[in-house]
């Protein structure tokens, strides 16, 4: 006797997307799982790594050509051509974030989460109140007076250039890769506390060269901590963006007042 035919075997497969939410896969407890992942991030280090070497050298070769008067070493110590240098090595650099992230998202700034909140002006009032906050304990650390940045304050159009980029392309890029990229691959892989001293530690480390590896990278850790932290519990890379704004401007700002507008930049060191 034959068993009677089965309704359900010519209905079509079921595709997992149509599957009820209790089939489908939970999101990791750091409630972090970008579409990215830890090569994506080494990539990235690498193209930096790359751009920088071949733009900043491409920069000094057509800085040689119509200055011959210079040498090859005090041009690639020249302010100026640095930046210009800095400047067209974060446009490759975004450009491989961006391609990096649309070819997995098909969007950028919403997997990114450049979340831009509604009170951004309390994110920036928060980047002054943590620069004052550490400026105390920068005046009880044994930093050195004369630091590897200093160079970019000879003048006051050095000043004033590299104020600008602080305020503007340098917390832009450092934000998407710190806050944007790298920590929420960690704190996915290694959970939300980890996550953020390892992001902190290597927002540190960045900028170790240009303060000779003194006790003001603790400073730097301690500012890429507190920017970790409102990351992890805002889930904005926008926030971070204007705390470092905010933190950034307020140096800045105040530099500009103690020299007279970088007219007498000699009161830096005093």
């Amino acid at each position: 006797m034959s068993s009677p035919p089965n309704p359900y075997e010519n209905l079509p497969p079921v595709e997992p997307e149509f599957l009820p939410p209790v089939f489908a896969a939970p999101e990791p407890r750091s409630g972090e799982n970008p579409p990215w992942n830890g090569w994506d991030v080494i990539l990235i280090v690498a193209v930096t790594i790359g751009a920088s070497l071949v733009l900043g050298t491409g920069v000094v070769i057509a800085a040689h050509v119509l200055f011959r008067s210079l040498s090859w070493g005090k041009l690639a110590q020249v302010p100026e051509l640095v930046l210009t240098a800095q400047f067209l090595t974060y446009v490759v650099v975004f450009a491989v974030m961006y391609a990096t992230v649309a070819s997995k998202a098909r969007a950028f700034w919403k997997p990114i989460r450049w979340n831009w909140p509604r009170q951004w002006v309390a994110f920036l009032f928060a980047g002054t109140l943590l620069y004052f906050a550490l400026a105390g304990l920068g005046q009880l650390l044994p930093i050195p007076k004369q630091l590897p940045i200093d160079r970019f304050f000879n003048n006051a159009r050095e000043a004033t250039l590299m104020s600008v980029f602080a305020v503007s392309m340098a917390p832009l890029m450092e934000e998407l890769f710190f806050r944007g990229f790298l920590y929420p691959v960690l704190a996915r892989r290694i959970g939300v506390s980890f996550g953020i001293l390892l992001t902190s530690a290597a927002f540190a480390i960045l900028h170790g060269a240009q303060l000779k590896y003194s006790w003001a990278v603790l400073i730097i850790f301690f500012v890429g901590l507190a920017l970790t932290i409102v990351r992890a519990v805002t889930k904005s890379v926008a926030c971070t963006f204007l705390m470092h704004v905010g933190y950034n401007g307020t140096l800045s700002l105040l530099m500009y007042v103690v020299t007279g507008g970088f007219r007498h930049l000699e009161k830096l060191n005093q």
